[in-house]
This record gives structure tokens, C-alpha cells and sequence, in this order.
């Protein structure tokens, strides 16, 4: 059982998610929402946020436009130091093609309502219980889905990029569906075992 597991599936020891924004007042409302449901770590800025991720957190909502080092740096730096805490972009910065790179793990633009926070930390806390090919997929539909909603057609169809990314996600997503069918095999043929034994 991963740790993601474990957690989501004990009340007494809630997921953890870090709460990264230069603004208090938006920081706070997030904090008081996500306070609920989980253990929330708050800090208001980015090299905060540096000191305050470690092994424990599940999940960082995370700014993109802070004025001590902004959101991309910390992502960067969270990576290099190897956490792999899920990472949800959380900011008022329009997404572009540049985000494809990227090493995060969902997007939302603000203003951001509790609802769709609550379902945002929770896709991420179901993705950290697959392997790594399922792990990409979610980031790669993430981004997909970020672009789509916020660029047009043509802006899409124009960008090497993003037609890149949308080949690499169905190749992904025809993987993990060969993965999962591979796994419910095995899962049948070891009840049938199962059964002939007793």
C-alpha cells in the first residue's frame, strides 16, 4: 500500500496538503475550505513554500505569480530535490503552450471555488495510488484540458506543441487501458484460482 493509500484511508491521519500563495487573504480562504478534509500547511510565498515541502505533503496548491520566487522556480526546485508531492498550478496566470513542459500535475485559473478544489486534490491523491504511466496520463489530460478551455482553435491547431501532447496522451491513455485490462485479467484468473482451491 502507497502512502497515498494509507492516508486516504485513515481519519486520524488526513492527507496533507501545503497551501502556496503570495496572497494571505486567498491563501487563508483555500486554508479555512480544504481544513475539513485535510492537514493544510499555509505559507505566503515562494521561498516559504521551498522550506515547507518535504516527504509529508501530499499535495501543493501552488501559485504561479509570486514576487520572492515565483511559482515555476518552486516547481522546478520541488522536483530537483526529488518530492513527489502532486502539484496543482492554482493561479491567475493564462496558461500557454509553455506549460506543456511543465512538471506539474493539474491547472486551475482563478478564482477557484471549494468544490472544485476538493475535486482537483482528490483526482490528484487517486492518481499517486496508480503506476507512473496512469500518473502521466492525469498530467497530460490536465494540460489538454487547460489549453483547450483557454485557447482557440486555431491557436491549437497552429501549435506543434500541443499536437505533440495530444498524440503522446492518446498513446498513453490506449497504454494504461492495455494496463488495466492486463490487471483485471489477472485479477479474474487469480479469483478463479482462488475458487478451484476451495
Amino acid at each position: 500500500m502507497t502512502r497515498a493509500q494509507s492516508m486516504s484511508t485513515t481519519v486520524s491521519d488526513p492527507p496533507t496538503v501545503l497551501v502556496v500563495d503570495d496572497e494571505q487573504d486567498v491563501a487563508d480562504i483555500y486554508t479555512l475550505q480544504l481544513n475539513e478534509r485535510y492537514t493544510v500547511e499555509t505559507v505566503y510565498g515562494g521561498r516559504a513554500a521551498i522550506d515547507a515541502v518535504d516527504e509529508t505533503v501530499d499535495v501543493m496548491l501552488l501559485d504561479r505569480r509570486m514576487p520572492d520566487l515565483s511559482g515555476n522556480k518552486v516547481l522546478e526546485q520541488v522536483r530537483a530535490d526529488g518530492y513527489d508531492c502532486r502539484v496543482i498550478m492554482v493561479t491567475a496566470v493564462d496558461p500557454k503552450f509553455d506549460i506543456i513542459e511543465m512538471p506539474f500535475d493539474d491547472y486551475l485559473c482563478k478564482p477557484v471555488d471549494k468544490e472544485t478544489l476538493y475535486e482537483a486534490i482528490e483526482q490528484q491523491l487517486t492518481a499517486k495510488e496508480y503506476d507512473e504511466t496512469v500518473s502521466e496520463l492525469f498530467r497530460a489530460t490536465s494540460k489538454l484540458t487547460v489549453l483547450e478551455s483557454e485557447m482557440s482553435n486555431e491557436e491549437l491547431s497552429s501549435s506543434a506543441e500541443y499536437q505533440r501532447l495530444k498524440t503522446m496522451t492518446t498513446e498513453m491513455r490506449t497504454e494504461a487501458e492495455s494496463l488495466m485490462t492486463e490487471l483485471n485479467d489477472f485479477e479474474s484468473a487469480f479469483k478463479a484460482i482462488d475458487r478451484s482451491s476451495n
